[in-house]
């Protein structure tokens, strides 16, 4: 073998990392062109093959096409069946305690965005323990909560009595029931059936997930509250299986890195509020009702949240944690970060 030859060969096998290719495998439960998919996922994959400089592909897949149902995620991405993905905590009641504070009812500003980047500082202080079995890369909230409902029109609380109305959590659904309504939990991806099957008379969603849904084609009626706190809110969580990452050579751990914290929850946010503008005007466009509470109606409705922010906090002290604490902590985070974007 010539020297030349041999030496090229030798440089070649001295540095496999180099030529290194990665693929990553992502699964999340929506359509792809939901709001977060499509304007954080989709962004978030692109970054870190650009990054990596092409050594890490990402692959995400949407509406569950790897398997499973949506309440199984956090499992999967623990088990390594995937090497990464998007699960909401309130899909599998009880397990994740310390998450439920941000999904209490008015606890969340109408801005995603602020709330998310909230949503990872109270991660970093109370939810570490819980999620631990896998890789937090970002945590997030949506904007404001609606209800949105088919046949059964909704101006004032006395017309939420005996609706029966999907609700992802439940926080949300203690809320709800708090206003007269039957509350009916299920994963987002079931509603659009429910509802026009007439099981649900209507349920509790952002704006950002109704046209992917097609809910402004079903519902008729869509009620936002007035003020600047959101009904209600859920948590999802972008993360990764930990052997999948640590599989990873120290620079691509730092491409991830670069890609994960405070910054990647708030830019996961930030999807929510850009896809809430063309959810509301689909419904408009498809001649709905679109009601924006006034703020004496909107304070009848925030009255009835005491009372379930209490029941929570004793049940999370029966639990030895410390409810008082995390409650008043996210809201000193959230209203940092309110003033923080004023």
């Amino acid at each position: 073998m010539k020297p030349i030859v041999a030496g090229l060969m030798a440089a070649l096998l001295a540095t496999p990392l180099a030529a290194q290719e990665v693929t990553l495998r992502f699964q999340h439960f929506v359509s792809p062109e939901s709001a977060v998919p499509k304007y954080f996922m989709d962004d978030w994959a692109e970054r870190i093959e650009e990054q990596s400089d092409g050594r890490i592909e990402v692959e995400i897949y949407p509406s569950m096409q790897l398997g499973g149902a949506p309440p199984a995620l956090f499992q999967q991405i623990s088990d390594g069946v995937i090497d990464g993905g998007w699960f909401l905590p309130g899909y599998t009641p009880g397990r994740f305690p310390s998450a439920e504070v941000l999904q209490l009812p008015f606890m969340t500003t109408m801005s995603a965005e602020e709330s998310s980047r909230a949503a990872w500082r109270y991660y970093e202080e109370f939810l570490a323990e819980e999620f631990a079995d896998v890789r937090v890369l970002a945590v997030h909230v949506h904007g404001q909560g609606v209800v949105h409902t088919r046949n059964a029109p909704v101006a004032a609380l006395e017309d939420m009595d005996g609706l029966k109305l999907r609700g992802p959590s439940r926080e949300a659904n203690a809320i709800l029931e708090a206003m007269g309504a039957v509350p009916v939990g299920m994963p987002v991806p079931a509603f659009p059936e429910q509802l026009s099957r007439g099981v649900v008379d209507g349920g509790v969603i952002p704006w950002e997930i109704v046209p992917s849904l097609r809910v402004h084609e079903l519902a008729d009626t869509h009620v936002e509250m007035g003020g600047d706190r959101s009904l209600y809110n859920t948590v999802f969580v972008w993360a990764m299986n930990h052997e999948s990452y640590d599989s990873l050579p120290d620079d691509l751990k730092a491409v991830i890195d670069a890609n994960s914290g405070l910054e990647a929850s708030g830019m996961a946010g930030a999807a929510m509020d850009t896809g809430d503008a063309p959810g509301r005007e689909a419904a408009v466009a498809a001649g709905n009702e679109v009601l924006t509470l006034d703020a004496e109606e909107t304070a009848r409705w925030q009255a009835l949240a005491g009372p379930v922010i209490e029941a929570w906090i004793e049940g999370a002290e029966g639990r030895g944690l410390p409810g008082t604490q995390m409650v008043e902590r996210a809201r000193a985070l959230i209203a940092e970060e309110e003033t923080a974007e004023d």
